[in-house]
């Protein structure tokens, strides 16, 4: 019998995860920074979701605001799943079968979870001295692959059978 990891996955623990991680310094508003703020109750896809309302902007934001979870209608626990999954390096159509979602969903949370690990990545930059080696590539003809000569035996076949064709 196959046991579907969302059923043993809790919403609630979740969220708190999310929270801690998060709100590390406490929370604060993604608008405007600041720390004021006071609980607003939930949000309305989840009990365990909370809102806030921000003292310094008058806007509302949630837990997940800001982050690459925020509005898409698979609920935290799918997400963090497929987090999970991804992790073990299981392609799209295990993580699929696993979830019980379509191939086309997972593509689409794979793909936006991954571009959002890019966003927040630092980008690298080289100081001090930097060795290169030099590398060429030869692509062709845009759109004439057969314009791009061939090297080896089937190069020289032909120029050798041009040649007699000359001859006679």
């Amino acid at each position: 019998m196959l046991i579907r990891l969302q059923a043993i996955v809790d919403d609630r623990l979740c969220y708190e995860q999310v929270r801690e991680l998060r709100w590390q310094e406490g929370v604060v508003c993604p608008h405007c920074g600041s720390s004021l703020y006071r609980r607003h109750g939930h949000h309305n896809s989840s009990e365990h979701r909370y809102r806030y309302s921000c003292k310094g902007c008058d806007k509302y934001y949630d837990d997940l605001t800001g982050t690459v979870f925020e509005g898409h209608h698979q609920p935290l626990k799918v997400w963090v799943l497929c987090l999970y999954l991804m992790g073990l390096n299981l392609s799209n159509r295990q993580i699929a079968q696993e979830l019980g979602l379509s191939e086309s969903d997972v593509h689409q949370m794979t793909t936006h979870l991954r571009e959002g690990v890019v966003k927040k990545k630092q980008p690298i930059e080289l100081t001090g001295v930097v060795e290169v080696d030099e590398l060429y590539v030869v692509a062709g003809h845009k759109g004439q692959p057969k314009k791009v000569q061939q090297k080896g035996r089937k190069a020289r076949r032909r120029r050798l059978k041009r040649q007699k064709r000359q001859r006679h």
